[in-house]
């Protein structure tokens, strides 16, 4: 038996600002530090010893975690992994949501947002808001660095990092990712079989810590949000 706890970040700065935020690299708020804290202290109550953490490349992600860590009073180190990010957004990066659906339209909006396979205009590599442009990526190939990404591109990221580099790993250990909106419904579709019209109904909340029970042949026994005021519909159980 094994524990997979899933945590999408601490309200960022972006997020408060309702901007679309993908690869940019924006820091948590002082809401989403507090989120970062309950977060750990609910993971701190279950008991649970976790082996190995597992974070983003990005600020936000990554001091979530350092938060958790902190409460927990662990002292491993997390490894990063750039395959974790946030979904690229293109051209719609840095754009404020509600004013992006008042120009082109909710359902374009939420098209581009929800949408299984359709990727927004791709980001111009001038703009400094592309990852390119970034100082967190320089590390990474530039052939691995998109302009634009759908959901499914970055299912396809995800899922690949994570069936190389954490499945293995979850044969009686436990393991925490800390990592972003579109990259935890990645997980989620894959670890839940949802298909594509169900992820696009599924929400995750920020700084709300998802546990996952499962048997030793990695099948689910049991999956719940431990603040249970902020839980979202899992489409599962």
């Amino acid at each position: 038996m094994s524990f997979l706890v899933l945590v999408r970040h601490g309200q960022s700065i972006w997020n408060l600002e309702n901007r679309f935020t993908g690869w940019v690299d924006v820091d948590l708020t002082d809401e989403g530090k507090i989120e970062a804290e309950k977060a750990g202290l609910l993971i701190k109550n279950q008991n649970i010893n976790l082996d190995f953490y597992y974070s983003s490349f990005q600020l936000r992600a990554n001091n979530t975690l350092k938060i958790i860590q902190k409460i927990l009073d662990s002292k491993k180190d997390f490894i990063k992994a750039w395959q974790l990010n946030e979904r690229h957004y293109g051209e719609l990066t840095g754009l404020n949501k509600i004013e992006t659906a008042k120009k082109i339209g909710e359902d374009k909006v939420f098209e581009f947002r929800r949408s299984w396979d359709i990727r927004p205009g791709k980001l111009s590599r001038e703009s400094s808001y592309h990852p390119l442009n970034i100082e967190t990526y320089k590390n990474i190939p530039n052939e691995f660095i998109p302009d634009t990404e759908s959901l499914k591109d970055t299912y396809n990221r995800v899922l690949g990092y994570f069936k190389k580099e954490i499945q293995p790993k979850l044969h009686n250990k436990n393991i925490l990712i800390s990592a972003h909106g579109n990259s935890i419904r990645s997980l989620c579709k894959y670890l839940f079989n949802l298909d594509n019209d169900q992820i696009t109904n599924l929400e995750i909340p920020t700084g709300n810590p998802l546990i996952i029970k499962l048997s030793d042949n990695l099948k689910i026994i049991e999956c719940r949000y431990l603040d249970k005021d902020r839980s979202k519909n899992l489409l599962v159980f």
